[in-house]
């Protein structure tokens, strides 16, 4: 059985770009779903029923864009966004969330947005970040895997893993213009939990392609 793989989805194209990643994941055999969080119920049930309506609409548009009108789909309610897919990835037993990167981000580069970077500072699943416009090329597989640090054996097994399932090179430890970078958290985050030192948060700043953090001492394996 492979990984599980969430993709927080709500329509945008940043998002499209989360759907290009998780597709090319999924490639490893891992199961792709996605999920919409509304933060609360509306008081009128006419309301309700709309807003419910473009919640399951948006879902559906991702699924069309996979081209997979079967991929599971999630509505979760919750104040938090993070919390809400949080509380998803323990229900489904899900290894990664998969994000689009900030609206802001240069095309080929990925920078989190507001809750991919809250589940970075202290998250209990691996977090995947899509670099900026990979929705336009995304027909081709992942052809390398990179290896920011080799401070945690977590991110190593991760990517060895993967390029052994993407059938993919596993580039030297620092290269540059890789498919995807792995990067683990730092040995001082507790045990499972994802947590960057600031030098891996510099080192990301410069870095271009998409990105899948690990939490400490708990590989993905794809």
């Amino acid at each position: 059985m492979g990984a599980k793989l969430i993709v927080s989805y709500d329509g945008t194209s940043n998002d499209d770009d989360a759907l290009a990643l998780g597709r090319l994941l999924a490639a490893t055999g891992a199961s792709l779903s996605l999920a919409y969080v509304r933060h609360s119920r509306e008081f009128d049930p006419e309301r309700e029923q709309l807003a419910q309506h473009d919640a399951e609409r948006r879902l559906e548009q991702g699924a069309q864009w996979l081209g997979d009108e079967q991929t599971p789909r999630h509505v979760v309610f919750s104040a938090s966004t993070g919390e809400g897919l949080e509380q998803l990835a323990r229900a489904e037993g899900a290894a990664t969330i998969v994000f689009g990167s900030d609206y802001r981000t240069p095309p080929g580069r990925a920078e989190p947005g507001n809750t991919a970077q809250h589940l970075l500072d202290g998250g209990p699943v691996a977090i995947a970040v899509a670099a900026a416009g990979l929705r336009t090329r995304a027909d081709g597989p992942i052809a390398s895997i990179g290896l920011l640090s080799a401070e945690d054996d977590a991110a190593q097994q991760t990517a060895a893993s993967l390029a052994a399932r993407l059938s993919a090179k596993l580039a030297p430890i620092g290269a540059g213009d890789v498919g995807l970078l792995v990067v683990g958290s730092q040995a001082a985050a507790p045990a499972g939990r994802v947590a960057l030192s600031g030098a891996t948060r510099s080192l990301l700043n410069g870095a271009r392609g998409s990105v899948l953090v690990v939490p400490h001492g708990k590989p993905v394996l794809f």
